[in-house]
């Protein structure tokens, strides 16, 4: 998505409320490392803050993405309370629209690169970092619905920005997920509505190997190098971009975690457990990486006027179904 640029002294009065300095002092510099949300570096004369901004609502969301900034404040607050991971502390938020018609959030600056643009880094250097992202995320899939009463210990995207009804089950919420998915491709163009119709019953062909028992853990489903932070000696200074996070399957986590580089046997070797490689689990991971692959389909039409790219998306995504079809 473009970075969209905002005058500076709107920029000014987002910020202002949250700090006791003089409007001359602060200074915003654009921060373009992400790809969805408009960001900035805020700076004071004594600290630095991130202020985020959210696309306008009509810029082509996947389901779970509309609104999906209001889930980030509660999110960070139970890590902060239950985990070691480093997140940013929220310094301020606004959800009602009153001052901008976008949801924005204000975060501490944390400290560090992300790995995707950290150069000089020694292969030791990136092992440290993947080992401590296996620690941290460990803790992460420690935490459960169970420690969030407002999700009653269900399972799909539970955030305050509901995109989805609850369910009761991980199979259940899953296939409620595949299903709005496909209903955002084929709205964007990108399948027929028989080649979607095609997808939707490939999930009922295989779904008993979703009927299992599942702790709801929280997930954060966008663990790549970018939003990963680390200091000049490669260990990790925060992690970032919780906005897509679910309650469910650890397993599609993993599937994230291959398409992004980010499995390695260092990484592994922090999380400390061993993944699933029965058959049911292969199974279950090439729907993951399905759902992760095909999303791109609709943000390459909808948000990248980049219809090649979706096209090439499409043919891997019909690679990947076909090796799930019988015989």
């Amino acid at each position: 998505m473009p970075f969209e640029t905002f005058d500076i002294s709107m920029l000014t009065d987002l910020v202002l409320p949250y700090f006791q300095v003089d409007p001359v002092t602060l200074t915003f510099i654009p921060l373009k490392t992400g790809k969805h949300n408009s960001s900035y570096w805020v700076n004071t004369d004594k600290e630095r803050f991130v202020l985020r901004i959210a696309p306008p609502d009509d810029a082509g969301f996947l389901f779970y993405e509309k609104l999906m900034m209001r889930q980030e404040p509660d999110l960070h607050a139970l890590i902060q309370a239950k985990t070691t991971i480093p997140v940013a502390e929220v310094i301020g938020y606004d959800f009602s629209r009153t001052r901008l018609n976008r949801d924005y959030l204000l975060l501490a600056a944390l400290p560090g690169t992300p790995l995707s643009d950290t150069p000089g880094l020694t292969r030791t250097m990136v092992q440290r970092a993947f080992f401590q992202v296996g620690e941290y995320l460990r803790q992460l899939h420690a935490l459960t619905a169970a420690d969030v009463p407002a999700a009653n210990g269900h399972y799909g995207y539970l955030g305050a920005h509901q995109p989805m009804e609850p369910q009761s089950s991980w199979a259940q919420a899953f296939r409620v997920m595949w299903h709005k998915l496909l209903d955002d491709v084929v709205a964007c163009g990108g399948y027929t509505e028989e080649e979607g119709r095609t997808m939707r019953q490939l999930l009922e062909l295989h779904l008993e190997h979703f009927n299992r028992p599942v702790t709801p853990s929280l997930l954060h489903m966008d663990v790549w190098s970018q939003n990963i932070l680390i200091d000049r000696a490669g260990n990790v200074t925060g992690l970032v971009d919780f906005d897509r996070a679910l309650w469910g399957d650890v397993e599609i986590e993993f599937a994230v975690l291959d398409y992004c580089g980010v499995s390695v046997p260092a990484f592994w070797e922090g999380y400390g457990r061993p993944r699933d490689e029965s058959p049911p689990a292969m199974i279950r991971n090439q729907f993951y990486l399905l759902y992760e692959v095909q999303k791109y389909i609709p943000i390459h039409i909808w948000r990248r006027n980049d219809p090649t790219g979706a096209a090439s998306y499409k043919q891997q995504s019909l690679q990947l179904a076909a090796q799930l079809l019988p015989g």
